[in-house]
């Protein structure tokens, strides 16, 4: 008998929500066949099987949410095979298990054999109370704060113990507060308040929130929490850029490429951080790391949020290369089906709202990176050229930096050279 484990396919995802079963209870399972879509932080993804079997049960319904490395199913040798009781445990695998669960595991940051033990059994009468079902990370965060683990309310899967309960019970013995009591599902605003005998003036109904939304808002936060924002500005004169992008879709005419001006910024980016590598830097965990590939991420909005897809090596590919991938990537972002590899590994951003008439916004660093490039719409402006005062298009850069890494001055350099290869973009292609 071989368990599923709800495996970690993004880099920020922590728990992932059972979109749909591919496989029917019973149906049998080729080494390759999609299982299970799961929704993670960035997209509704497919995960595969990774040996042949029977699917004898999918322990967790669609719709649930369930934390990595927690057991979603059983795979069987036979389709009448009896699976085991999982207990709703999030056991990650011992040596020599599947694949896919191995990968949940060790993704997770966990030990198998000490951090992951299979759910101990309901204690008989007399007995005592049972231990709660808990989560290996919120095991290991209840020491780290000092908490009596079985003294934290589950609000997981059949009352399992999760990462945010722990820290609500840290925010309560921060505060002073009483431990929560066992709660009934939280209603909607508007329910609320009818119960407790008021309207609310809103009017207001409270949505579905989902996993990526829930990513967005905690990794928004985090990074304007941890990583102190430095905002450098500066507009840049447009013109040769738009005749250098004229020039070259001309020449790219008859091979149906067309080169976006965000393509060509992206470019210019990648081109300026192999010049200046000090910002193409990541502070992580009290240590600074310098990375030798430039990786640029491009941000996508799509319906349920934004996601960043990340170009990998961008400074060595073409600008075709480039305009090429980005069209692919953020076709797949907003029809759910970017993979792991396609969001993962980025040292630097660039987000741009041209597009939408903004003339120019801070952006939110994309943590771990250090910096990101916001880029503003292009507009003619009245400049001072030649000794004259005329109207030129221009387009506001902004870029936003963590100072933790990078300091002011280097900052400073890093736009005033991006700035200068994009008012002479030959240098872009040379």
């Amino acid at each position: 008998m071989t368990e599923i484990y709800m495996p970690r396919l993004s880099d920020t995802m922590e728990e992932g929500v059972i979109s749909s079963w591919a496989k029917n209870v019973g149906d049998k399972v080729a080494s390759g066949d999609v299982l299970v879509e799961i929704e993670t932080d960035k997209a509704v993804m497919e995960y595969e099987a990774y040996e042949d079997g029977y699917l004898v049960e999918q322990y967790v319904s669609a719709g649930d949410t369930v934390p990595i490395g927690a057991v979603i199913g059983f795979i069987g040798e036979t389709p009448d095979a009896e699976a085991p009781d999982a207990g709703g445990a999030p056991a990650a695998p011992a040596q020599g298990s599947e694949q896919g669960a191995e990968q949940a595991s060790e993704q997770a940051g966990e030990k198998p054999a000490e951090t992951a033990p299979a759910a101990p059994a309901p204690a008989a009468d007399g007995e005592g109370p049972a231990r709660p079902r808990t989560s290996p990370l919120a095991r290991r965060l209840a020491k780290e704060y000092g908490l009596d683990i079985d003294a934290i309310e589950g609000s997981g899967p059949k009352g399992r113990i999760v990462r945010a309960d722990v820290e609500a019970a840290r925010d309560r013995a921060a505060s002073g507060a009483p431990a929560a009591a066992p709660a009934a599902p939280a209603a909607a605003p508007a329910v609320q308040a009818a119960q407790a005998g008021t309207e609310d003036p809103r009017g207001s109904e409270e949505l579905k929130v989902s996993q990526m939304r829930k990513t967005i808002a905690r990794r928004m936060a985090e990074s304007k929490q941890q990583a102190p924002h430095f905002y450098l500005r500066r507009t840049i004169d447009a013109e040769p850029l738009k005749a250098f992008r004229a020039q070259i879709n001309e020449q790219l005419a008859d091979t149906g490429t067309k080169i976006s001006f965000n393509d060509l910024i992206v470019k210019a980016a990648a081109t300026t951080l192999k010049a200046h590598p000090e910002v193409n830097r990541s502070w992580e965990d009290g240590r600074l790391l310098q990375h030798h590939r430039v990786n640029v991420g491009v941000a996508v909005a799509i319906d349920e949020g934004l996601v960043v897809p990340v170009l990998h090596d961008t400074d060595t590919a073409t600008l075709s290369d480039i305009s090429a991938r980005t069209r692919d990537l953020a076709g797949k972002a907003r029809d759910g089906k970017l993979k792991p590899q396609d969001m993962s590994g980025g040292t630097f951003s660039v987000s741009n709202l041209g597009m939408f008439g903004i003339d120019s916004f801070s952006a939110v660093i994309n943590t771990p990176e250090s910096a990101i490039l916001a880029v503003g719409a292009m507009k003619p402006t009245p400049v001072v050229h030649d000794g004259e005062v005329v109207a030129r298009n221009t387009i506001a850069l902004e870029l936003s930096v963590d100072h933790r890494a990078v300091d002011g001055a280097v900052g400073a350099a890093f736009l005033k050279d991006l700035a200068e290869v994009l008012e002479s973009p030959m240098r872009i292609i040379l």
